[in-house]
């Protein structure tokens, strides 16, 4: 698949949110994946710039996360990494000069993360807050979707819709402070991690 043939997620160009739909038969896969290996996952945690390993807190972020890694790409994890990839090169065509500095990669585990109904990632943030400078840009797929779940960013007044497939990057920085929405009702789903500076 070329990556031109992915949906796109419309957003104001000058937001610096880009989305596209990668098939919502990988989330689905993704799902299948973390509730099989649930028994490995462990409370979400929340980093600072004094604490790299960070610490619960379920009054600022309530989940269930489960560390991926660097498996084969003969798995769904690779299949997940090869829509990313295409979802990525869409994005450095959208923002060319996102592409005009250090070269940059997934050094980072992707995590899945399941949020029960009132969980979520409730506090203002962004994913380069001093404790990991090396961070140039975020991604997110919303695994399944739902009717209210999705994500809020501060500055870009702007809130995305959970739904299934919607892959979204943005740059990490304080520019793009963002948080969940967080559902009442609903498990939310999503995979995420960061491309990196080499």
């Amino acid at each position: 698949m070329d990556s031109k043939e992915l949906k796109e997620k419309k957003f104001p160009n000058n937001s610096f949110i880009g989305g596209w739909y990668i098939p919502k038969e990988v989330c689905e896969e993704l799902i299948d994946y973390f509730e099989y290996n649930k028994k490995y996952s462990y409370e979400g945690k929340v980093s600072n710039e004094k604490d790299f390993n960070g610490q619960v807190d379920k009054s600022v972020k309530d989940s269930s996360d489960l560390t991926l890694g660097f498996q084969n790409f003969d798995n769904i994890v690779g299949v997940y990494r090869k829509h990313l990839q295409q979802v990525l090169l869409n994005y450095l065509n959208k923002y060319t000069y996102a592409n005009r500095v250090t070269p940059f990669d997934i050094k980072e585990n992707i995590v899945l993360q399941k949020y029960k109904p009132n969980g979520g990632f409730k506090q203002w943030h962004c994913e380069n807050n001093g404790s990991a400078q090396f961070r140039h840009l975020v991604f997110m797929t919303y695994l399944n979707s739902l009717k209210n779940g999705g994500t809020e960013f501060y500055y870009q007044d702007l809130k995305t819709d959970a739904e299934i497939g919607l892959t979204i990057i943005w740059p990490s920085a304080w520019t793009h402070m963002h948080r969940g929405v967080v559902s009442d009702s609903e498990v939310k789903y999503i995979a995420t991690g960061w491309y990196s500076f080499l």
